[in-house]
């Protein structure tokens, strides 16, 4: 959509839900459908190709009652499960993981990464107490959380250690092989270490495309340890994980089928708004086994949460809103191949970016470029890169994050936005270069 299409449609959509608020009274309180109604109404995967707007809205319009009211209704909780089941078989997820009408596992949508983390870690908490308790049933609750020891990268964004913190459990970091990733031999040897001492290692947090290079867990070699430990592995593709839907980046979510929940973030880098975090488990009982809890005024108000998939047991709020109405639109409107397209754009860009840097003998790249982040730094001390990113930020033209690697403070080239293009980046580089040559003639330099 440009500028002026979107002005169009932002105005119909504005007349839509007045017109809608207008004959409220004459609607009824409740819809007049029944659970499992929507799924036979919607192709099982998404459109190859983009669809129109019109199009999109007709279905939406056809079913008024539903899509407009609360998140009681059948559509919001089965277009959620639907457009899950779309977005998981883009990205050649495992049949286990897809609900269809009689799967075991399945998907939800959690606001961020951090909560999805958050409850995959409390699952997982709730399941290793239990199967602990069932052999040793004169063991405390207690007892057993003091010696839970859960596992990730120290490469590793901070809301894996928070949720350690919130879930009141030991948390250690697996350190980290040269590119940044960690692979099977280091977690095993941990796992070892902390059995031998007394501990029970439950969980691992696996991530894939780390926040400061973007480096891969070798997810091959630990599931296989995880399953093997009875150990819950979670796969952490906050910003990665949209790339997986091109066949090119698939093999890096191989070791998925080890995995019991995997989470990505589909506001991060596949054109929706935040907040919209994709999160699939492979036995939906283990979720609910952590959360489920049925008070009368609940029961009372979805009594048919036994044919239809009861968000409410998947997350920390009981309320939410119809997040998997913007995965709809935006599958509908680009279609599979339009969004691949826009994720190769952007890696492309960031190869340009890369190129860029490489012809200039006063940088190095620090780390594999391998989608939209380019890790490089000037060479020279940390102190002289600091003052770099200072002048950058003073400037406003740009914003760059930095991150630490091996010690060295490096800077982070990520690109974000959809309307990006090549003169962006050529435009970046001079003004980088600029600086530069500014910094390098100062006295101190």
């Amino acid at each position: 959509m440009d500028a002026a299409e979107f002005r169009r449609r932002g105005r119909e959509m504005v007349d839509y839900v007045a017109d809608y608020l207008e004959n409220i009274e004459q609607r009824p309180v409740y819809p007049d459908l029944e659970p499992g109604y929507l799924r036979s109404l919607i192709p099982s995967e998404a459109p190859l190709e983009p669809e129109s707007y019109e199009d999109v809205m007709k279905d939406c319009c056809s079913s008024t009652y539903s899509l407009t009211t609360s998140f009681l209704t059948p559509a919001c909780t089965e277009l959620e499960t639907v457009m899950l089941d779309w977005l998981g078989k883009m990205l050649q997820l495992p049949e286990c993981f897809i609900a269809g009408t009689d799967g075991h596992g399945g998907g939800v949508i959690q606001g961020t990464a951090s909560e999805a983390t958050l409850i995959s870690l409390l699952a997982a908490r709730c399941k290793a107490i239990r199967r602990v308790q069932a052999t040793n049933p004169e063991i405390s609750e207690a007892e057993v959380l003091s010696k839970l020891v859960a596992y990730t990268s120290e490469q590793a964004h901070s809301s894996v250690e928070r949720a350690a913190l919130i879930g009141g459990v030991m948390m250690r970091k697996v350190p980290t092989d040269k590119t940044y990733a960690v692979g099977g031999h280091m977690l095993k040897q941990m796992v070892e270490e902390d059995k031998a001492a007394g501990f029970i290692p439950f969980y691992f947090c696996a991530t894939l495309g780390t926040t400061p290079s973007c480096a891969f867990d070798h997810t091959t070699e630990l599931g296989p340890i995880c399953n093997d430990e009875n150990m819950w592995m979670h796969i952490d593709a906050a910003y990665a994980g949209s790339a997986f839907i091109c066949p090119e980046f698939r093999p890096l979510l191989n070791g998925i089928e080890f995995a019991d929940s995997f989470n990505f973030n589909p506001h991060k880098w596949l054109l929706v708004n935040f907040d919209c975090s994709a999160m699939w488990v492979k036995k939906r009982t283990d979720i609910i086994g952590a959360f489920k809890m049925e008070p009368l005024y609940l029961k009372h108000e979805n009594q048919e949460s036994g044919l239809v998939t009861d968000y409410r047991h998947w997350q920390i709020p009981l309320g939410r809103r119809f997040r998997s109405l913007k995965l709809w639109f935006v599958f509908r409107m680009y279609g599979l191949k339009g969004l691949q397209a826009h994720i190769r754009k952007q890696v492309a860009l960031a190869k340009e970016f890369e190129s860029l840097v490489r012809a200039d003998k006063r940088f190095e790249i620090c780390a594999e470029v391998i989608m939209g982040l380019v890790c490089f730094r000037l060479k020279g001390s940390n102190e002289l890169n600091q003052n770099l990113l200072k002048k950058i930020t003073k400037s406003q033209e740009i914003h760059l994050v930095p991150c630490q690697l091996s010690g060295r403070f490096v800077l982070r080239f990520a690109i974000c936005a959809r309307t990006t293009e090549s003169r962006h980046i050529q435009q970046a580089w001079r003004h980088i270069t600029q600086l530069t040559f500014e910094l390098l003639q100062e006295p101190s330099h």
